[in-house]
């Protein structure tokens, strides 16, 4: 390892207070921290105790005034509108404020939820910003989900307002969101004051009276908001993720902490400087495009791109060089299957002679996993420093990976390289011992975690607890399984829990189970993820009948398929199950779904100490054959 990484991964743990101390004086703050880590309520730790600042501020106003104004802050790129628009900071300024004066007009102050439930366009942005001017919480729900869903994170929230868009395009197809939100609000037991909704050419929708106002007109009178300072211990925004009980889990953001962290990984890992234009190719309404499309190019003085398309067929696999080439864009980061898509359809790279790449220099990979095979393609056509890097919403920012802005390291394939400063990661057995080096157990950091981390879940500080932090008292609890090898290079093997990664969408099985098991026909189910070349992993469902139906099978799985896209959206990619006669289970009635991925994934698998009747796995195999699984 170079000396440079290895000193400052050193001091990041002994000295953490140091360390970080000196990291926060990279933003602006309206009171710097009284301290930097208030240990006072193990395992419950916070950083940056006593401090006062705004976001915001720290990624618009700052700028502006810093001789940023006419820099690009957004560049706004729509292959499924032909739409391109360029605000410069002082442009994003100006939005942002006067949004922030429309959600403040509503009544919406400190501390109040906000959802916002949009498609890739600027004023998704813009809502997030305002947000965070004035002190509201913002909970950033993904365009594609259902109204059930969105309905769970709307009463879990209790949103003093909805922000919305009149649709979202999916390709050629536009999807109007304002009759999910209307369906959403109504299964939903909180009723949000107001909706705020930005009404797109591609379909208008229709307002409801004294509830619902229209983005433009609002924003077109009213007064600009200042930035309000807030303790850097308050939420920023609540992030949803999979729960293995199908409840979502409401991951909190400090504000403090989450400024510190992304600016810094802007310069030391992702190697970008002010002024350049970063690409994080994702959502918003994922944690990647929290960090990175909205918070940590702005904080950097970045340019940001909000790219709403696909990286195939929007009009071609060409459709990410296109991007880069015309923007220049210097640092993209996306997910393995983006470049899975683009292989796929353009293997010899042909497309991509096209194009200028010149101003690329480097492109980051994470999500899930990034084989060897997709990462070779991607060094071999792009000639630039390929980065596959491990993370989670849950941390906020990378846990690991190959640090560009410190020092480049020796790439192994297969691994997410090392733990990045602020990191202490180790690899314990079920008892909580570590394992020697090389050998397969749950990856887990060591206490306290760096800032900008998630110090508690939305209202359920005991559930924080059991999900994370009771397994392995004194580690965070990834939930990830694999190793460490001799020169300390991390190694992301696969879930230790229920949780599935399609196309980097961490998706809960028992979501989609609780869907199945809803369905007339089916006495129980189980849904496990099976290993796709493309998306990294996708949900295949197992359902038992019950006794007496003789519908056609065909039927009844095209039904459960239906079922799930309406109840959970098309970003489950729920699209295969299959009927058998029973489930795999332990005597204690658990039911083996690790097993059971393990024989569709044609890997090496024992037969479980526990198992009620061994006889059943056979049958799995065969009825996994017959769909194409089980080849080994």
């Amino acid at each position: 390892m170079s000396g440079r990484y290895q000193a400052m991964h050193e001091r990041s743990l002994s000295d953490p207070t140091g360390f970080w101390a000196d990291a926060a004086r990279a933003i602006d703050w309206d009171t710097f921290p009284t301290t930097i880590l208030d240990d006072s309520d193990k395992p419950f730790y916070r950083w940056y105790r006593g401090g006062r600042l705004n976001i915001c501020h720290n990624a618009l106003d700052r700028h502006v005034a810093g001789g940023r104004a006419e820099q690009a802050a957004l560049i706004y790129d729509s292959p499924v509108t032909g739409v391109k628009q360029t605000l410069t900071y002082a442009q994003l300024l100006d939005k942002v404020a006067r949004f922030a004066g429309v959600l403040r007009d509503l009544g919406v102050g400190k501390g109040d939820r906000v959802i916002i439930y949009m498609p890739m366009i600027p004023e998704a942005v813009v809502g997030m910003l305002a947000c965070a001017r004035i002190g509201a919480v913002h909970s950033v729900v993904f365009g594609g989900f259902a109204p059930h869903e969105l309905a769970t994170r709307i009463n879990d929230a209790t949103p003093k307002a909805i922000l919305s868009a009149s649709c979202g395009i999916e390709g050629t197809k536009v999807l109007a969101y304002k009759p999910m939100l209307d369906a959403a609000i109504d299964q939903a037991s909180h009723k949000p004051d107001h909706c705020v909704i930005f009404q797109r050419p591609q379909a208008a929708a229709s307002l409801i009276p004294g509830r619902d106002i229209d983005w433009d007109e609002a924003a077109a009178t009213a007064e600009p908001a200042d930035c309000v300072a807030v303790e850097a211990t308050d939420p920023l925004y609540v992030l949803y993720t999979s729960g293995t009980t199908g409840q979502p889990k409401g991951v909190v953001r400090d504000t403090g902490g989450y400024a510190v962290a992304l600016k810094w990984t802007m310069e030391h890992f992702y190697g970008v400087k002010p002024g350049e234009v970063f690409w994080a190719a994702s959502d918003v309404g994922w944690v990647v495009g929290h960090s990175y499309i909205v918070y940590g190019p702005l904080l950097h003085g970045c340019t940001t791109l909000v790219y709403e398309g696909k990286p195939v067929g929007t009009p071609d696999a060409g459709a990410f060089w296109r991007v880069i080439s015309e923007h220049r864009v210097a640092v993209q980061f996306t997910a393995p299957t983006a470049f899975r898509a683009i292989k796929r359809e353009d293997p010899n790279g042909e497309l991509l002679g096209q194009y200028d790449m010149s101003c690329l220099r480097a492109l980051f990979l994470a999500g899930e996993r990034s084989d060897p095979d997709t990462l070779n393609w991607a060094e071999t056509h792009l000639k630039v420093p390929v980065i596959d890097h491990w993370w989670q919403t849950e941390t906020g920012w990378p846990v690991a990976g190959n640090p560009l802005g410190i020092d480049l390291m020796k790439v192994k394939y297969g691994s997410t390289a090392v733990p990045l400063p602020g990191w202490d990661i180790r690899v314990l057995a079920p008892d909580g011992t570590e394992v020697k080096r090389g050998d397969i157990g749950a990856i887990v950091a060591k206490l306290p975690l760096p800032p900008g981390t998630l110090p508690t879940l939305w209202n359920a500080r005991d559930r924080f607890f059991k999900s994370y932090l009771a397994d392995f008292p004194g580690y965070y609890q990834t939930s990830d399984a694999g190793f460490i090898d001799e020169d300390g290079y991390i190694y992301v093997m696969a879930r230790t829990d229920d949780i599935i990664n399609v196309a980097g969408h961490r998706l809960s099985t028992g979501a989609m189970e609780e869907v199945l098991s809803g369905h007339p026909d089916v006495a129980e189910c189980a849904v496990i993820g099976v290993a796709d070349d493309l998306k990294g992993q996708l949900p295949l469902g197992f359902v038992v009948l019950k006794r007496g139906v003789d519908r056609p099978h065909a039927d009844i799985i095209k039904e459960v398929v239906k079922k799930v896209r309406d109840e959970i959206g098309p970003v489950a990619a729920f699209k295969q199950a299959l009927v058998v006669e029973r489930l795999p289970k332990t005597r204690s009635g658990k039911i083996l779904r690790g097993t059971m991925q393990k024989i569709a994934d044609s890997e090496t698998w024992k037969m479980p100490a526990t198992i009620d009747d061994p006889a059943i796995l056979g049958e799995i195999g065969e009825a996994l054959k017959s769909a194409g699984y089980a080849k080994g």
